[in-house]
């Protein structure tokens, strides 16, 4: 395999145009590619059904950000240290200012995500609901897995939104992703807040994220990626509300008198905000299926990065551990470190190519490489098309062991089942 990474390696630069923006230059820079462990080990997780196959795998969306991302292994700058050993099956570091991607492991592979999800509701509904409405919550709110995560909200209370936003973000309660799902659907109720919460992530450029609950409990066909996380993180630490809400310590559910319930404290489960200087929040999530998924930020120096993990198992690092690893690697490397970039929000809808012109991962669009419009023909073309032959017959030594990287990324595609979310700190 190191012998193919080597070769492929080399042919990329040959494919590269003789000039390129310094936009493009920026993301086509030499990358190191590492094998997947260690130091990025994939662990088998414990699986509570047969593993399901991820969706197939689409050559744009693994391109976007950058070609060096479409990798299922470490890529890292060349000059960069070795970063941390997790347990992640995929993860990205990446800048929340200048959308640099700083390293990954699997950008682009398909993983679960479970309550991380929430991020994606949050980037949906903050703009779209008023936060000091009063509202009620209904009894199909509430219709969520026995045992899975709640903050407490009872049928016919009336809270305004931002408190129900608190108990999503704190305590991690599907029956305030329900609600707010809801609130935020129009017509359609929760069914249209799932699919605004889509079409949001079409926008933001995650083309491998595609939503069934808005809590982030198990559904069928539900996928998202490392890349696509960050990409929605960076969109939820822009919002000010956002940061507010991540960065709350403690928060208090009212009572509701009319129902008997009492009003209690609640606290956040994010422990990155009580153990890592400079933490600005972020989302933990569990299920059976996914395994422990996280997003955290951090600032130091004036500089803001986000780390996002998924498929990780609780061995000797819980997830937020694990990605205050990787954020310590991250702040340890040049400002200008980078091997990627994330999209801007309707970037590659405005770059879309013509109909009938399909985009091609090694074709310098600007919406899969950080800029410049596909070359033109160039001397030593012939050569470009020896070498492409050579790597479609590597690629599919790659494709086989994406194949065998995916089996163990557990992917509900078939059944309606869920399994109960639990708080990581459980």
């Amino acid at each position: 395999m190191r012998t193919w990474g080597s070769f492929v390696a080399l042919a990329a630069v040959l494919l590269l145009p003789a000039s390129v923006t310094p936009a493009a230059a920026a993301v086509r820079a030499p990358v190191r590619r590492l094998p997947a462990a260690p130091p990025c080990p994939n662990v088998p997780a414990p699986a509570t059904r047969p593993p399901q196959p991820p969706p197939a795998p689409d050559p744009v969306a693994r391109a976007v950000g950058g070609a060096a991302l479409d990798t299922a292994g470490l890529v890292v700058p060349p000059a960069s240290t070795a970063p941390p050993a997790v347990t992640a099956t995929s993860w990205v570091v990446a800048d929340l200012d200048s959308g640099a991607v700083l390293g990954g492991c699997g950008p682009h592979e398909y993983g679960v995500p479970a309550s991380v999800q929430k991020l994606l509701l949050a980037a949906t509904m903050l703009p779209r609901l008023d936060p000091h409405r009063e509202v009620t919550v209904t009894a199909g709110d509430l219709a969520v897995e026995p045992g899975s995560s709640a903050v407490g909200l009872v049928e016919g209370g009336h809270y305004r939104i931002e408190t129900i936003w608190l108990g999503l973000l704190l305590r991690s309660g599907n029956e305030a992703a329900n609600a707010l799902a809801r609130l935020g659907g129009g017509p359609d109720g929760l069914a249209g807040g799932v699919r605004a919460m889509n079409e949001e992530a079409h926008r933001l450029g995650a083309r491998q994220t595609h939503a069934v609950t808005p809590s982030g409990l198990d559904g069928p066909g539900q996928f998202t990626s490392a890349y696509d996380l960050a990409l929605i993180a960076r969109a939820c630490f822009a919002d000010p509300a956002f940061r507010e809400y991540a960065a709350t310590r403690v928060a208090q559910i009212p009572a509701q008198p009319a129902q008997r319930a009492k009003g209690f404290a609640i606290s956040n489960d994010n422990m990155l905000l009580d153990h890592y200087p400079g933490a600005l929040g972020g989302k933990t999530g569990f299920t059976d299926l996914a395994r422990h998924t996280y997003v955290g930020a951090a600032e130091r120096d004036g500089r803001r990065l986000v780390v996002t993990l998924l498929g990780a198992e609780v061995t000797t690092q819980r997830g937020w551990q694990q990605g205050a690893a990787l954020l310590d690697w991250g702040f340890a490397q040049p400002r200008d470190a980078r091997v990627g970039r994330l999209v801007e929000p309707g970037e590659l809808d405005r770059s879309a190519p013509p109909p009938g012109g399909a985009a091609s991962a090694l074709a310098g669009h600007a919406d899969l490489r950080g800029g410049g419009a596909a070359p033109g023909p160039r001397p030593g073309a012939g050569v470009t098309v020896a070498v492409g032959a050579v790597l479609t017959a590597g690629g599919v030594l790659l494709l086989a062991r994406r194949r065998r990287h995916a089996a163990v990324v557990a992917m509900s595609t078939g059944s309606a089942l869920r399994e109960p979310e639990i708080p990581e700190q459980e």
